[in-house]
């Protein structure tokens, strides 16, 4: 993996494409992928931004969240993470990598289309930890359809529940046990603001969760909590092999970027310690473009 701590060319610092097809059934696992994401296994380095907080983390399995997960623990906080029972073989190296950093680490595997599962998951969190100050709501379905006429309505139900109604579900369970000082950071994606024609569905809850979090952050700010987004660009996780993007796109995914390459999760991790740290203390209702130069509007 790259020394991130080194001055470098940010063009080539990571592997570019063109990738190997590498098809997966979903939700996929980031041990497959080929190469393998850096999620800051060994690149991330701590400072104690985030001692003694404690986070959960939806989707901490793979991807931005494992990303998320292991920057928190080096930063000193304790971390709960969520993820499908199929990923259980990423979680359990993403728990590993918390514990080894002396953090408490709790698995909570579970579907969060279940609206009791996500209130449960909640209560695991508070009652495990011992409080919840940190909540990162990550987890997300993406699958695409070449034409509308493809998205069923159980497909665009499946979408909505995992992107959206999760979202409300596990926010409106968290909400009672966060202190002034907490923070809610939501994943939106580049795709909320220039959809692609492939993700209708997907594309929808991205541009809805902009929204449901900037009226959140007009509520909470007034009992001293923080919400903010995180909007990415093209990212190399087990989204995109496993369905998120048909395999000629795998094959030259990030290559539209400025960068020529796309981003690895690592890359993303230091904005949501940002907005989850007292050094944040001045933003909210916010949305923090990574997007490899698309920006966001």
């Amino acid at each position: 993996m790259s020394d991130r701590m080194t001055m470098q060319d940010p063009r080539g610092q990571y592997p570019r494409p063109p990738f190997a097809e590498q098809p997966q059934a979903e939700p996929g696992l980031a041990r497959l992928m080929e190469p393998r994401p850096d999620h800051g296994e060994t690149s991330y380095r701590g400072s104690g931004r985030l001692t003694g907080r404690k986070a959960l983390i939806t989707g901490g399995d793979s991807g931005i969240g494992r990303a998320a997960a292991i920057a928190y623990a080096r930063e000193g906080a304790d971390v709960a993470i969520s993820y499908l029972p199929a990923e259980a073989r990423d979680a359990e190296e993403v728990i590993a990598l918390i514990g080894a950093e002396g953090r408490r680490a709790l698995a909570l595997p579970g579907d969060i289309t279940d609206e009791a599962w996500c209130k449960a998951l909640v209560q695991r969190t508070v009652s495990d930890l011992g409080g919840l100050d940190i909540l990162v709501i990550n987890a997300g379905h993406q699958q695409y359809h070449n034409a509308v006429s493809e998205v069923s309505s159980e497909d665009f139900d499946r979408t909505m529940k995992t992107n959206l109604y999760a979202l409300h579900w596990i926010t409106k369970a968290a909400t009672p046990h966060l202190p002034p000082g907490a923070a809610i950071i939501t994943t939106a994606s580049v795709q909320a603001y220039d959809p692609s024609a492939i993700l209708l569905d997907y594309a929808t809850t991205k541009a809805g969760i902009v929204a449901y979090t900037k009226a959140l952050s007009k509520q909470l700010i007034e009992r001293g909590v923080r919400a903010n987004v995180v909007a990415p660009g093209p990212f190399w996780t087990a989204l995109q092999p496993s369905g998120g993007q048909p395999q000629d796109k795998v094959k030259t995914f990030g290559e539209q970027s400025a960068f020529g390459r796309p981003g690895q999760p690592v890359e993303i991790a230091p904005v949501y310690v940002l907005l989850a740290s007292q050094e944040a203390s001045y933003i909210t209702g916010e949305v923090y473009g990574v997007t490899g130069s698309a920006g966001v509007a």
